[in-house]
């Protein structure tokens, strides 16, 4: 039948092209103008597509359920007909499967694409937080539903967590996150029984789409929500906390937790529900190991390519660092200092994914006060315009004043910025201090030759830096030396290395502080 539905010509309107997409549950056929899924008869124990009964009721109610959020997009559910061998769209031969019918979403409109072309504007994420605050405003609630919310379950979802994370510590997690993130999902619920008790009674458990992220979010047609979970209710019935905490996470792994904070700030404006704020960092954790043992389980796929399982390894162990990142009671304020082109932005940007932290760039920063696009190349003489003595100092007050804001709001915070000057650092320190926050200082370190040729690589890149070669010596006349931080708040790395090797250095600092 797969092999059928790829033929163009049997499809009920023109089309040129078929594409076939699969995943683990669905065949995806995409036509120049929709999209045909068809459920695969899998039994994977939490979805079971085994009978043609249950494929027609699950295409339905995937229909049902997302015309919620995206009312234009899904166009119903078509027979799949079989006669003499030839197959064709709702036909006069036998039923043999069903077919659920879309319109094809642009794919450089999904969230997930924007971010990565930092292409998301400042007026998305409050769109996004209003449309999901209606949406659970009217979501179906009640006895059922309700049940989901009661700590027996909350707990019976966290142990199901830990026992299918505990066999792949060592592997993707260590025994101290695994400890630590055990040790914070079991007490927070002791801890806050009543919170969780009243979120019951305030109706707060809703029929959510349940999987809420951004690669289901589009921003066409105004905004598209789609891809919501059909096939097993208990995915879908959650607290509205939870589904807010799991796009925010999502967010956090893709290295915005700016957006992050948008999105749930928003959310809180748009809802009244200010109890979300103590709920946040629960749900993250909780969503985000989920995340992360999803990840595991291809390790252990004989079908699963050697190329997709070291990509899994990855999403696993970002996962999973982010998970235990939630389980920090304080605060901190990371910096980083060094050279122009010794790899600051990229241990910034590693960072933040890993960790969650709300990212303040100097270059973005200081493009974005003189009003330059961030692509667009100052390469004015050292010490003059935007790079003037005057205009940097601006700079760092600016980020400062953000990073203080971030963290007088409980989010953890990384400065990318050359932090050359000891005044600035201690600044930065003094600001920690002052916010009550941890510090914790990233020092990153080039020989001459590899960070000349870097620069000179730049020079022909987009990017947001405007380093280069001439700066980096000027840089290094004025560089002067880190001290007064402790060896244990102050991580050195030689950026000839490879990332994972100090970026997971760093992370075995910081469990420690």
């Amino acid at each position: 039948m797969a092999r059928a539905l790829l033929k163009p010509e049997i499809y009920p309107e023109p089309t040129k092209n078929v594409r076939l997409m699969q995943t683990q549950m669905s065949f995806v056929f995409i036509t120049d103008r929709y999209v045909y899924k068809t459920k695969k008869a899998v039994n994977l124990g939490y979805v079971d597509y085994t009978t043609l009964e249950k494929r027609k009721f699950f295409c339905h109610k995937e229909v049902e359920l997302n015309k919620r959020l995206s009312p234009y997009t899904y166009i119903g559910v078509i027979p799949i007909t079989e006669k003499d061998g030839v197959y064709a769209f709702d036909g006069d031969g036998e039923i043999v499967d069903y077919t659920v019918k879309m319109k094809i979403l642009p794919s450089d409109r999904m969230l997930d694409v924007l971010l990565k072309e930092n292409g998301v504007t400042d007026d998305m994420m409050p769109r996004v937080a209003a449309k999901m605050a209606d949406f659970h405003s009217k979501a179906e609630t009640g006895n059922v539903i309700n049940d989901f919310g009661k700590i027996e379950l909350i707990n019976h979802n966290n142990e199901e967590n830990l026992s299918q994370m505990a066999p792949y510590i060592g592997r993707t997690l260590t025994q101290r996150e695994y400890e630590k993130i055990a040790y914070f999902v079991r007490s927070f619920t002791k801890e806050n029984a009543v919170l969780l008790e009243n979120r019951v009674k305030e109706g707060k458990i809703r029929d959510c789409h349940g999987d809420l992220h951004t690669a289901h979010i589009c921003f066409e047609d105004g905004l598209i929500i789609y891809d919501c979970i059909e096939f097993n209710d208990r995915f879908r019935y959650c607290d509205v906390a939870s589904e807010v905490a799991f796009l925010a996470m999502d967010l956090d792994h893709n290295g915005r937790a700016d957006l992050a904070c948008s999105f749930v700030s928003s959310y809180i404006e748009k809802s009244g529900d200010s109890d979300i704020k103590k709920l946040l960092n629960f749900y993250k954790c909780y969503r985000a190991c989920v995340r992360g043992k999803v990840a595991c389980f291809k390790l252990d796929d004989p079908y699963v390519p050697d190329e997709h399982k070291k990509e899994a390894h990855y999403d696993a162990e970002s996962y999973f660092d982010l998970a235990c990142s939630y389980t920090n009671t304080t605060p901190i304020l990371f910096i980083t200092s060094g050279l122009t082109g010794c790899g600051k932005s990229t241990v910034a940007q590693e960072l933040s994914k890993r960790l969650g932290l709300v990212l303040l760039s100097s270059d973005v920063t200081r493009k974005k006060l003189a009003n330059i696009p961030q692509n667009e190349h100052c390469y004015n003489d050292i010490d003059s315009g935007i790079y003037s003595a005057e205009f940097s100092q601006k700079t760092y007050d600016k980020l400062f004043e953000e990073a203080e804001k971030a963290l007088k709001d409980g989010d953890s915070v990384i400065i990318d910025a050359s932090f050359i000057k000891a005044a600035d650092r201690k600044s930065a320190k003094k600001l920690a201090e002052d916010s009550g926050v941890k510090f914790f200082l990233i020092e990153c370190k080039l020989d001459d030759e590899t960070a000349r040729k870097r620069l000179a690589r730049r020079m022909d890149e987009s990017s947001v830096s405007d380093g280069r070669w001439e700066v980096y010596l000027a840089q290094k006349q004025k560089m002067e030396p880190v001290e007064g931080v402790p060896p244990s708040l102050h991580a050195i790395v030689n950026s000839s290395k490879t990332n994972e090797e100090h970026i997971n250095n760093i992370l075995d600092m910081i469990g420690y502080i």
